[in-house]
C-alpha cells in the first residue's frame, strides 16, 4: 500500500512538473485609436516578468516562453497613454491573439503625469460606458456564459424577469438598445427574440469568439442613432494563424463545437454551431412544452494589403417550440404560452482601410427575421396569429481623419433598404383590463432609412470636448426627418480626477411591427429623447475606478394607443406577451405620438480589476424613478421602474488552476396592476402596485487543467444558492379561479465542460 501511494505521489508530483513547465505565447498588433494606423516601436511587457517585445513596422509582436495561466501585459509608447491588458489565459495549446488600441496623448501636459491603467477610455466614450473582456463574461456567475447577462452588473440595468435577456437601460424600453457585431446593426441577438423590441431568454453569439464588448447606456456617439437607451458593440475574435483547432463544449442548456484555423498566408476563419438540449430535458420531466434552437456563427477575415483588409461574417439562428397536447393539465399550460418559431440569417463583409491619418471602413449586411406565433385555447383553436418577417439591407461608410495630434474628425453616413409583412390574427376577446380586440390584417409594405453624421473630438489642455450631429430619415411615417446634436465633455482635473458631462437629442424611428400591423399607425412621429448626464471619475489605484453619475430623460413622442389611452408602448416589450398583456406590443392598435415620460437617476460603480493581486470585484449602485404619460395624461410609474438596483461580485484567483467568484443582486420589485375584486383589471389601478423585492447570491467555480496538446476546463455554476424564488406579477388562473404568485426556477446548479485542442 505504501509503495502504491509513493508511486502515485511521484506520478502527480512528475505530472504537475509538466504542466507548471509549459509556456505559451502571446502575440497581435497596437494600433492608434482613432485611424487604426500601426503604434511603432510599441513596448509591450508581460507584467511580473521580464519577458517582452516592441511593434515592428505594421504594429505586431510576439511574445514567447510565457508560463501557462492568467497574465496582464502593459503596453506604452511615447505620446500615447499606457494601458495594462488584463485577463489574459495563455495555454500551450494556441497563441493568445491581442488587439490594442492606444489612445494619443502627451506623457505629460499642462502639468498632469499620465499614468498606465487597467481601464481604457477610447475619445468616443466620454460617459456611461463599460468595456468587458473575454474573460469577464465567462466568467460571471449565474451568466450562463451569455453576452447579454453579463451586462447584468453594470449600473442602470433592471432585469424583468428572471431568465429573459430584456435590457432595460436606465428607465427606458426594451426597444431602445443597439447591438453591432463587428459593426454590423442586428435587431436582435437572442433566441426567441420578440419582435419590435430587444430582448429573449439567451443570447445566440458564442462567446468563445467575443474579444471584448463595449456597452454604453447614455451618451453615446452620433455614429450609432435609431436607438435611444443603449449601445452594445461586440467585437469579435480573430481564427487562429498557427494551425487548425477544434474545442468542444458542454454547457449548462447547449452544446456545441469550434473550428479555426489559418486561410493561406494572409486569413484565418472561425466556425462554431450549437444546439440546445432542454428539448431533452422538458420531455422528460413532462412538460408541455420544449423550446429548442440552433445558432451558428461564422468568420473569414483576409489582409489583402499592408493597408487593407476584408473580413465576411454570417450567423445563422433556428428557433422552434414544441408542444405536448396529451392531457388536459398541459393543454391548459400551453394556452397561457405565446409560442415563437422564429428563423434569423445575419451576413455581412467589411473592408477596412489605413490612409495616411485616416481610416476608413464600408460594410455592406443583410438580416432577416421570419417570425410565426401562435397561441391556442384549451380546444387548440387559435386565439392569436402573427406570420411576418423584417429584411434590411444596409451599406454604412465611416472615415475618421486626424486633423492633428489634439483633433480628430469623424464623417459617416448609411442607408437602409427595409421590407417589413404581418399577417396577423387576433381572435375577438377581452383583455384583462376589459378591452374588447379583435384584428385581421395582411400587409406588406418596403421602406427606406438613412443617416448622415459628423463628429469632432478637440482636445484643449486639460479639456476633452466631443461634438457632433446626426440626421435620421425614415420614408414610411409623416415627419421623415429627425436632426440629434450631441455635446460631452471631460476635464481633467488631476491624474487620478474626471469630470464628465454630456447632453444631446436622440430618436428612434417606430418599430415596424408597429407601422405594417395598422396602416393607420404610418402617421407615427420619431420617438426623442433629451438627455443629460452628470459626472466623475476617480482612480484609486492603477487596477481601481470609481464612478459617480446623475441622469435625467425626457421623453417625448411614444406611441400610445387610441383604443387604450392607458397603455403608452414604453411600457411593451418585455417578457413572453400573450393574452394576458393583451398583445399589446405588436402595435394592432391604432396609436399616435402623444406620449411623454421623465426618467432620472444616480449610479455609483467600482470596479477592481483582476491584476498582480489575484482577486477583482464590482460594486455597482443605482437609484431611479420612471413615469410616463399616455393618451389620458396621467402620469404613471413605467412598467419597468425598478427604484433600487445593487450588485455585489467579485473573484479569487488560486494560483492558475482555481478559480472562485460569486454574485449577489438585489433589486426592488416593479409596477404592475392588480387585479379588482371581479378578476379584472381597471385602468384606474394601472401600475399603482409592485412585487416583492427580489435578491439572489450566484457561486461559481471553474477548475483549468492546461496541457501540452489539449486544454480542459470544467466549472460549476449555482444560481440562487440559498434557493429564493424571484417573484414576478401575480397572474389569475380560471381553473381553480384563484391568484398564482408566479416565480422562477429558485436554486440551479449547472455544470459546464469544454475540450480544446
Amino acid at each position: 500500500m505504501v509503495r502504491y501511494f509513493t508511486n502515485a505521489v511521484v506520478a502527480a508530483t512528475f505530472i504537475t512538473n509538466i504542466v507548471a513547465a509549459q509556456t505559451g505565447i502571446i502575440e497581435g498588433v497596437v494600433l492608434e485609436s482613432g485611424t487604426k494606423s500601426p503604434v511603432v516601436g510599441a513596448s509591450v511587457i508581460v507584467v511580473g516578468t521580464t519577458l517582452g517585445s516592441a511593434t515592428d513596422d505594421n504594429g505586431r509582436f510576439t511574445i514567447k516562453n510565457i508560463p501557462v495561466g492568467m497574465h496582464a501585459v502593459r503596453i506604452s509608447s511615447i505620446g500615447y497613454a499606457p494601458f495594462i491588458e488584463t485577463d489574459i489565459m495563455v495555454s500551450a495549446v494556441k497563441p493568445v491573439t491581442l488587439t490594442v488600441y492606444l489612445v494619443e496623448q502627451p506623457l505629460e501636459y499642462n502639468g498632469i503625469q499620465v499614468t498606465e491603467t487597467y481601464f481604457q477610455k477610447l475619445p468616443e466614450q466620454t460617459v456611461s460606458s463599460i468595456i468587458q473582456t473575454n474573460e469577464e463574461i465567462r466568467r460571471l456567475p449565474g451568466g450562463l456564459e451569455d453576452v447579454v447577462r453579463a451586462l447584468s452588473i453594470a449600473p442602470g440595468v433592471a432585469q424583468v424577469q428572471a431568465g429573459r435577456n430584456d435590457l432595460i437601460i436606465r428607465g427606458g424600453a426594451p426597444s431602445e438598445n443597439l447591438f453591432l457585431i463587428d459593426n454590423i446593426e442586428v435587431p436582435n441577438i437572442n433566441h426567441f427574440g420578440t419582435q419590435g423590441a430587444s430582448g429573449g431568454p439567451l443570447s445566440f453569439i458564442n462567446i468563445d469568439y467575443i474579444d471584448r464588448t463595449t456597452f454604453s447606456t447614455g451618451g453615446f456617439s452620433v455614429e450609432y442613432g435609431d436607438k435611444l437607451s443603449s449601445v452594445l458593440s461586440i467585437a469579435l475574435k480573430d481564427g487562429r494563424t498557427d494551425r487548425t483547432g477544434l474545442k468542444g463544449t458542454l454547457s449548462a442548456s447547449q452544446f456545441g463545437f469550434n473550428v479555426e484555423g489559418p486561410l493561406s498566408t494572409n486569413g484565418n476563419y472561425f466556425f462554431t454551431a450549437r444546439r440546445s438540449y432542454l428539448d431533452f430535458i422538458f420531455k422528460a420531466a413532462g412538460f408541455g412544452f420544449v423550446p429548442e434552437y440552433w445558432d451558428f456563427l461564422g468568420r473569414t477575415k483576409f489582409k489583402i494589403s499592408s493597408t487593407d483588409n476584408i473580413s465576411i461574417l454570417a450567423i445563422g439562428v433556428l428557433d422552434r417550440v414544441r408542444y405536448f397536447n396529451d392531457t388536459p393539465e398541459k393543454r391548459f399550460s400551453n394556452s397561457r404560452i405565446l409560442g415563437s418559431n422564429q428563423n434569423q440569417f445575419i451576413g455581412g463583409v467589411t473592408w477596412n482601410h489605413i490612409g495616411e491619418n485616416q481610416f476608413t471602413s464600408v460594410t455592406l449586411s443583410e438580416n432577416y427575421v421570419e417570425y410565426e406565433y401562435k397561441q391556442s385555447d384549451t380546444l387548440l383553436n387559435p386565439i392569436f396569429q402573427n406570420y411576418s418577417y423584417e429584411h434590411e439591407g444596409t451599406l454604412k461608410l465611416t472615415t475618421t481623419r486626424k486633423i492633428t495630434r489634439a483633433t480628430e474628425l469623424l464623417i459617416g453616413a448609411s442607408v437602409k433598404s427595409a421590407q417589413s409583412s404581418a399577417n396577423i390574427f387576433v381572435r375577438p376577446q377581452v383583455t384583462s383590463f376589459g378591452d374588447s380586440i379583435a384584428f385581421q390584417n395582411i400587409y406588406k409594405t418596403g421602406a427606406t432609412k438613412a443617416a448622415a453624421f459628423v463628429q469632432l473630438i478637440q482636445t484643449f489642455n486639460k479639456f476633452k470636448v466631443n461634438i457632433g450631429s446626426r440626421v435620421d430619415y425614415f420614408d414610411l411615417i409623416t415627419k421623415k426627418f429627425a436632426f440629434s446634436p450631441r455635446l460631452a465633455v471631460t476635464y481633467s482635473v488631476s491624474p487620478e480626477l474626471n469630470i464628465n458631462a454630456s447632453v444631446g437629442r436622440y430618436y428612434q424611428a417606430p418599430s415596424y411591427i408597429w407601422l405594417v400591423a395598422n396602416p393607420f399607425n404610418k402617421n407615427l412621429k420619431f420617438i426623442g429623447l433629451t438627455q443629460y448626464i452628470l459626472g466623475g471619475e476617480y482612480f484609486f489605484d492603477s487596477d481601481v475606478k470609481f464612478t459617480l453619475e446623475v441622469y435625467r430623460k425626457q421623453y417625448i413622442n411614444y406611441p400610445t394607443s387610441i383604443t387604450r389611452p392607458y397603455l403608452v408602448f414604453a411600457n411593451t416589450g418585455a417578457g413572453f406577451g400573450g393574452t394576458e398583456e393583451g398583445f399589446a406590443s405588436f402595435g394592432f392598435d391604432p396609436l399616435v405620438s402623444k406620449g411623454e415620460g421623465t426618467a432620472r437617476g444616480i449610479e455609483l460603480f467600482v470596479q477592481k480589476k483582476l491584476s498582480e493581486s489575484p482577486y477583482y470585484g464590482t460594486v455597482s449602485f443605482s437609484y431611479s424613478k420612471t413615469d410616463f404619460k399616455a393618451l389620458d395624461r396621467i402620469s404613471r410609474p413605467s412598467s419597468f421602474d425598478q427604484r433600487l438596483i445593487v450588485n455585489l461580485g467579485g473573484g479569487y484567483m488560486l494560483g492558475k488552476e482555481w478559480e472562485f467568484s460569486a454574485k449577489f443582486r438585489y433589486a426592488t420589485g416593479r409596477p404592475y396592476t392588480p387585479f379588482s375584486n371581479n378578476n379584472m383589471k381597471i385602468p384606474a389601478l394601472y401600475n399603482t402596485a409592485r412585487t416583492a423585492s427580489n435578491h439572489s447570491l450566484d457561486v461559481r467555480v471553474d477548475r483549468f487543467w492546461m496541457f501540452e496538446r489539449w486544454n480542459l476546463v470544467v466549472f460549476l455554476d449555482i444560481q440562487n444558492i440559498y434557493n429564493r424564488k424571484p417573484v414576478d406579477i401575480p397572474r389569475f388562473n380560471t381553473r381553480t379561479n384563484s391568484y398564482e404568485q408566479t416565480s422562477s426556477i429558485g436554486i440551479l446548479p449547472s455544470i459546464g465542460v469544454s475540450i480544446e485542442y
